[in-house]
């Protein structure tokens, strides 16, 4: 059994049932848990049940005039879903800015036997040591059903985007995110460039009504996506470095001359700073709303059109480690300074602040969270341009400074002995044991991914190319089209998928 929810599912494998259970599986979906069950202006709470979206939960406590104090950028989750996979925004301030950290209480359904008729209502409580398991579950504890957060007073931010080179980037990412508190760096490696978040709570009295309305969230014409997509396939296939170089600038221009999609007024944008309430700028999405049009307009990624189709690298490191993992990127660039045009492509790398959890899965430290997004192929024995870099990157973050993955995206590779980076993993099992024990909600893949069961990396031709391993033999990569497995440039004990030849 799997819990799946109204739009979609993680990158990872965490709603896949196992081969042997496609015919007999089941999909349990939240589509109907989709009620604001209780708004508490006194005790400054909101209870949810597990399938509201984030959307939904910001505009009804709104209403209210209360606010959830952190959040992602993107509202097209559910709360369930969120919480599952320790989603957050970004901030060193307060509790932190992972959602799952401001839960009060939670109802959550376990299966058991034939005495309670299959199935176990468990009501937890802020403090229980089986909360902690649940706050990041990856969804195989049972079904979450009610959730109720803690919430704060509306209040207003003041955001200025600055952009700056990034020679001082590696200084400034340990001490800028306890200047600001809604902190955040959009990094373009290949044109050495940094958009600084200056964004702190100002008075409510403070003019200003903004809006957050993000480009890249936007219904788009298909028409367009279409002409992206063929664009960068053909990058890809001539290996046209400078094309997509080229593309990227035009992309990250674009960006910058429409302010990301903050306006000051919900209309128009007349200059920084931006001034509005938390919960008009925290997250946007309006893809979500573009038209029942046949798909003339859909979300940049909708699978039902040529459009988007990417891989995620996303993981946090440490703050004391981060300076050391930007300048060894840095470096990358300079040894291939086209290399990395094809995240500024998906507008670069987005690190957000992450604090120290509660949670047996949550952030064991504070750190930052690198999200990288880049080309995926649609023929999983393509291999990338510039694929050798990327995957330096990737095994720089996770084998060098021992970055954690983000539960809801990346990789096989980003998860290969990553559960022995969390110091809480037997306190997280043994709950497991206690609320699952035949293992109904787990799956061969998440017993791999918790240590359970071998088999994580699966090594076969071309593996390495999708990440589903590491490689060790020129066959994991594309030796046909040029393709051989070797040392990184910088990180040698990484193995990457270096191309040696222009076949």
């Amino acid at each position: 059994m799997k819990i799946a929810t109204r739009f979609s599912h993680s990158i990872p494998k965490l709603v896949c049932l196992d081969n042997d259970d496609q015919d007999r599986g089941l999909l349990i979906s939240t589509k109907y848990l989709n009620k604001i069950l209780r708004i508490d202006q006194e005790d400054m709470s909101i209870t949810v049940e597990s399938g509201v979206t984030l959307r939904q939960l910001i505009s009804e406590a709104g209403k209210a005039g209360l606010v959830l104090p952190y959040a992602p950028y993107w509202w097209g989750l559910t709360i369930g879903g969120l919480i599952g996979t320790g989603a957050h925004g970004s901030s060193l301030w307060g509790m932190g800015s992972s959602v799952h950290d401001y839960i009060m209480r939670l109802r959550i359904v376990t299966p058991a036997d034939a005495s309670y008729n299959y199935a176990k209502v468990r009501l937890l409580e802020n403090g229980s040591s089986e909360l902690n398991a649940v706050r990041v579950s990856l969804g195989v504890l049972g079904v979450v059903s009610q959730v109720t957060l803690k919430l704060e007073r509306v209040f207003k931010r003041s955001i200025t985007l600055s952009e700056r080179d990034d020679s001082n980037l590696g200084e400034d990412a340990s001490t800028f995110g306890s200047q600001h508190e809604f902190a955040d760096f959009t990094w373009y490696p290949s044109q050495r460039k940094v958009i600084y978040r200056i964004d702190d709570r100002v008075s409510a009295s403070t003019p200003g009504n903004a809006l957050n309305d993000f480009f890249g969230f936007r219904a788009t014409p298909s028409l367009v996506l279409a002409i992206l997509r063929t664009t960068e396939e053909y990058q890809e296939s001539t290996n046209d470095a400078g094309g997509k170089c080229s593309s990227a600038k035009l992309t990250t221009s674009t960006l910058k001359i429409g302010a990301y999609g903050l306006t000051n007024n919900g209309f128009t944008f007349t200059g920084y700073p931006v001034v509005g309430l938390h919960n008009r700028v925290q997250a946007s999405g309006t893809c979500l709303d573009s038209l029942e049009d046949a798909t003339i307009t859909t979300c940049p990624w909708d699978h039902r059109v040529k459009g988007l189709f990417f891989q995620q690298t996303t993981f946090s490191i440490s703050l004391p480690k981060v300076k050391g993992f930007i300048q060894d990127v840095q470096k990358l660039v300079v040894l291939e300074p086209r290399a990395l045009c094809v995240l500024d492509l998906y507008n670069g790398i987005l690190m957000r602040y992450v604090t120290t959890s509660n949670a047996y899965l949550g952030k064991q430290e504070d750190g930052l969270d690198f999200d990288i997004t880049y080309y995926r192929s649609k023929d999983p024995m393509s291999p990338r341009l510039f694929e050798d870099i990327i995957e330096e990157v990737e095994q720089l973050a996770y084998f060098k400074y021992g970055a954690l993955p983000h539960w809801g995206k990346n990789r096989n590779v980003a998860f290969i002995g990553a559960i022995n980076k969390y110091k809480n993993v037997d306190k997280f099992l043994k709950v497991k044991q206690s609320y699952d024990q035949l293992g109904l909600f787990s799956s061969e893949w998440t017993n791999q991914v918790l240590g359970l069961k071998e088999g994580l990396s699966i090594l076969k031709e071309g593996c390495a190319l999708e990440g589903l391993c590491i490689c060790s033999e020129d066959i994991h990569c594309a030796p046909k089209k040029g393709y051989f497995c070797r040392p990184g440039r910088i990180y040698k004990d990484a193995r990457v998928c270096t191309r040696l030849s222009s076949r």
